[in-house]
């Protein structure tokens, strides 16, 4: 897989999905500041992508957030399989906690199969998670804690205006924007 290429597909889900669609009011800020983080692994086994995961939080908590507020870390190859990929978002967080972090840094997660509980894969609404490429996305909690302070109503109700802007956008209306859809190309 080419780097250029996964960085090509995820900033172009960034800007028209996640900013464009509005997914995350607060992604637009930080975006426009260069202080996203992109890193494409290259990890072969497990073992040496959570290494690579252990580097990140120590980077991102060591990092003035002026320069690197938030990290993708993405991997195009290793996890496949969402049911894994949800296995090695636990580790992460688990990570976060043995790091000494809790509290500094938490995880989301992205995934181009990702499967809320009790949805069917093809439910709109677990597009807001969907990202051409599995990915853990390190976030610093004072900066989301500051982002949702400004947020000019309640933070629950992001969940929910996502779920309506991707029910009226639906699946063609996804496509049309360039963006990967597992359920139509089969993947």
């Amino acid at each position: 897989m080419n780097r250029d290429e996964v960085l090509a597909a995820m900033r172009l889900w960034l800007e028209k999905a996640v900013i464009g669609l509005e997914l995350c009011p607060f992604a637009r800020q930080v975006y426009v500041r260069d202080q996203v983080r992109f890193v494409v692994s290259e990890a072969k086994h497990l073992d040496a992508f959570l290494e690579q995961l252990d580097d990140e939080l120590d980077l991102l908590a060591e990092t003035d957030p002026a320069q690197v507020d938030t990290t993708l870390l993405i991997h195009p190859t290793l996890f496949d399989d969402f049911e894994t990929f949800n296995e090695v978002v636990g580790i992460a967080e688990e990570a976060v906690l043995e790091h000494e972090l809790d509290g500094v840094l938490q995880v989301a997660s992205f995934h181009p199969r990702f499967r809320f509980e009790g949805t069917e894969e093809d439910e709109i609404g677990n597009y807001t998670n969907r990202a051409p490429y599995p990915t853990l996305h390190l976030i610093r909690e004072d900066s989301l804690a500051k982002a949702l302070a400004s947020f000019p109503s309640d933070p629950e109700d992001i969940y929910k205006r996502n779920i309506e802007t991707l029910k009226k956008l639906g699946r063609q209306g996804w496509r049309d924007l360039g963006l990967y859809d597992p359920v139509e190309d089969g993947k």
